[in-house]
C-alpha cells in the first residue's frame, strides 16, 4: 500500500484509539503495526507532535513493577479535533469509493 495513504490516516487512528482508552506508547505502536504495515518508530514522532499541539497529554504509571511507563491520554481539544477529522475522513472516503466504483460520474 502507498506509504502516503498510511501517513495521512495515522494521526486519525492514534486519536481514535486514545479516544477509547489511555495507551502506553510501545503498546500503541505495536497495535498499529500489527494492523497496518508501518514501522514502530513512526508513531513516536506523531505522539510528540500531538502532545505539542495540545491534543494529547502524558502521565507516568508504575503499575508494571518495572520502571515508570509513559501513557498517552487524549485532551478535550483532542477529542473535538478527532471528531471533526473523523467526519471529514469518512466523507472523503465515501467520495473516493464512489469515484473508484464509477458512481461519481458527472456524465
Amino acid at each position: 500500500m502507498n506509504i502516503q495513504y498510511k501517513k495521512g490516516v495515522l494521526e486519525l487512528l492514534v486519536l481514535s484509539l486514545l479516544s477509547r482508552e489511555d495507551w502506553y506508547g510501545y503498546d500503541l505502536a505495536e497495535y498499529l503495526s500489527r494492523h497496518i504495515d508501518i514501522a514502530d518508530g513512526s508513531v513516536y514522532p506523531l505522539l510528540r507532535k500531538l502532545k505539542s499541539d495540545g491534543l494529547v497529554t502524558t502521565y507516568l504509571s508504575e503499575e508494571s513493577g518495572g520502571p515508570p511507563r509513559k501513557y498517552y491520554t487524549i485532551t478535550a481539544s483532542g477529542k473535538e479535533y478527532f471528531h471533526k477529522e473523523k467526519q471529514d475522513w469518512l466523507a472523503f472516503a465515501k467520495t473516493v469509493e464512489k469515484i473508484l466504483e464509477g458512481e461519481g460520474s458527472d456524465e
